[in-house]
């Protein structure tokens, strides 16, 4: 799949206890002291989607497939991590190779669980966490800097073309900006360059604030300055209490929803941070019906018809015809595929087909 979001944020903010809500397992170990995780833990989670259950039961399917999402639960970084502080070197390496990132903050005040800073303030250690991630980039940029520029005197192209972009994420940096910030100025065309600079400062932030659990319903003071900072910086802000997720993961699905109901709570936070962190991606989902199985399936937007052939398999994608195609909620309205083709509402989309989300596909191929 390849899709993921790494974990992020100091020590003993509250990670690992995320981490093993989302996956509803204990592989990631959860303490209460720095540095409890090394190695990064990977989790597959399912997508939540309630169009997939809809569509399954009109075709009577035998088995239901979701979509997934992964994610990386990293050690926690301390100030001077871009120094090797720390776990720094192994920590900016991990999060280097994810494609989003999910920065946990502390805003819950509890005396037995240690802070490292010795008090909660999510937005300093936001700013620890960012400035140290900027600071990585810095370093790796300024010595790539000079070798692109050795290689684009002699007239090397693509070495001219990455310094131009080197320069731009440069001068965002310096200026105590992250490299997303030049993103936006990136020209289509250079796209593929701008990802191969890997920056991590380039990548995409959701902001998880972590509360006690009399604020999972509402927040708190704390958690409305990270929404404040999520909002001024155009990101996105979820607001959990990781205690809370890890006590619901456990429970079956009646208990789950009584549980819900009387902390006041629709639906649990995760399902929120999986939700955000897979638009947080650029993601979207087709599916693939019938009476085996109700299959979701993830492509990222701008997708053309073959692309989504070729995430069930290549040769899909290799020796695609057609896509016979019929959206969700023609699919729902008609009351399946038997009825929304008698209505008309399936349509043959070629390779040109930039797909929706929600599309219903049947691939034609010839391998």
């Amino acid at each position: 799949m390849g899709f993921n979001c790494g974990i992020v944020g100091l020590p003993n903010v509250g990670k690992s206890t995320l981490f093993n809500a989302l996956t509803e397992t204990q592989a990631a170990e959860a303490a209460n002291y720095p540095f409890c995780t090394i190695d990064p833990n990977i989790g597959r989670v399912a997508v939540p989607d309630a169009r997939l259950d809809k569509l399954a039961a009109l075709a009577h399917s035998a088995k239901i497939i979701p979509t997934q999402l992964e994610f990386v639960d990293i050690a926690g970084l301390v100030r001077g991590a871009s120094k090797g502080e720390g776990l720094g070197n192994q920590f900016l390496g991990n999060i280097r190779e994810t494609d989003a990132i999910v920065h946990v903050l502390r805003c819950f005040i509890d005396g037995d669980v240690t802070h490292v800073m010795g008090g909660v303030d999510p937005i300093r250690d936001a700013e620890i966490v960012e400035t140290e991630l900027l600071l990585a980039d810095l370093e790796g940029l300024e010595k790539r800097q000079t070798n692109l520029a050795k290689k684009a005197k002699g007239g090397d192209k693509e070495s001219l073309a990455l310094l131009e972009l080197v320069d731009q994420a440069l001068a965002e940096l310096n200026a105590g900006r992250p490299a997303r910030n030049a993103a936006q100025h990136i020209a289509p065309d250079q796209q593929k360059l701008w990802k191969s600079l890997n920056l991590i400062t380039a990548k995409p932030v959701l902001y998880v604030a972590n509360v006690a659990e009399n604020d999972a319903k509402s927040g708190n003071d704390f958690s409305a300055k990270v929404a404040a900072k999520a909002k001024s910086e155009g990101s996105q802000c979820v607001v959990i209490s990781a205690n809370i997720e890890a006590e619901i993961a456990t429970l079956g699905t009646e208990d789950k929803a009584a549980f819900l109901a009387d902390l006041g709570l629709s639906e649990p936070g995760l399902a929120r941070v999986i939700h955000a962190g897979y638009h947080l991606l650029g993601l979207l989902t087709f599916f693939t019906i019938g009476p085996k199985e109700a299959h979701a399936w993830t492509v990222t937007q701008g997708s053309l018809a073959p692309q989504a052939a070729g995430a069930i398999h290549t040769d899909f994608e290799k020796g695609f015809i057609r896509a016979e195609t019929i959206s969700y909620q023609d699919f729902v309205s008609c009351g399946g595929e038997a009825a929304a083709k008698e209505a008309g509402k399936m349509r043959l989309e070629g390779k040109e087909y930039l797909v929706q989300d929600g599309d219903i596909f049947h691939f034609r191929f010839n391998v």
